[in-house]
């Protein structure tokens, strides 16, 4: 199957552990260092909290808690990347950013069907650059519709 959102282009690659994957570049509105993040109960266990990011109230996932890594100690390299999803910001955090790079169409294949119970819908596809692959995230579908309507409810009622 074919993503016609796979047109190549630059990314924005990061570690979780030691694989490496890419986002859109046009999705990330900012990388910064992480901010005191306040837990907020009764979430999804992959949502770290909230961020106050120049008075604007973000929601803040682990992606490893998401993808169901095991946790690790933050470091001086973890960051949170801001990224577009939908009409939202929302922020992710990752072990350490890596590069933009760019990867042209020809690059990026189709990701691998895996089996039974092995999810590979996030995938925008496998890019291929400088020797290495990448994990390419498709941002708009890392979240469920259900988990990008409580994490837009949690950041209004933030705001509130």
């Amino acid at each position: 199957m074919s993503h016609p959102e796979s047109q190549g282009g630059k990314f924005l690659t990061f570690f979780l552990d030691e694989e490496e994957y890419g986002l859109e570049i046009l999705r990330v509105r900012e990388i910064i260092g992480l901010l005191p993040i306040t837990a907020v109960p009764r979430t999804p266990g992959f949502v770290r909290g909230i961020v106050n990011l120049r008075g604007k109230v973000i929601p803040v996932m682990s992606l490893r808690r998401k993808f169901e890594m095991p946790d690790v100690d933050d470091t001086d390299h973890t960051c949170i990347i801001v990224v577009q999803s939908g009409e939202s910001s929302l922020g992710m955090i990752v072990d350490r950013v890596s590069e933009v790079l760019d990867i042209a169409p020809t690059d990026i294949v189709d990701a691998p069907t895996l089996g039974a119970g092995l999810r590979t819908e996030y995938l925008l596809g496998i890019g291929r650059a400088q020797g290495k692959i990448r994990l390419l995230l498709d941002i708009d579908r890392v979240l469920s519709e259900g988990e990008q309507v409580e994490l837009q409810a949690l950041q209004s009622s933030s705001a509130a």
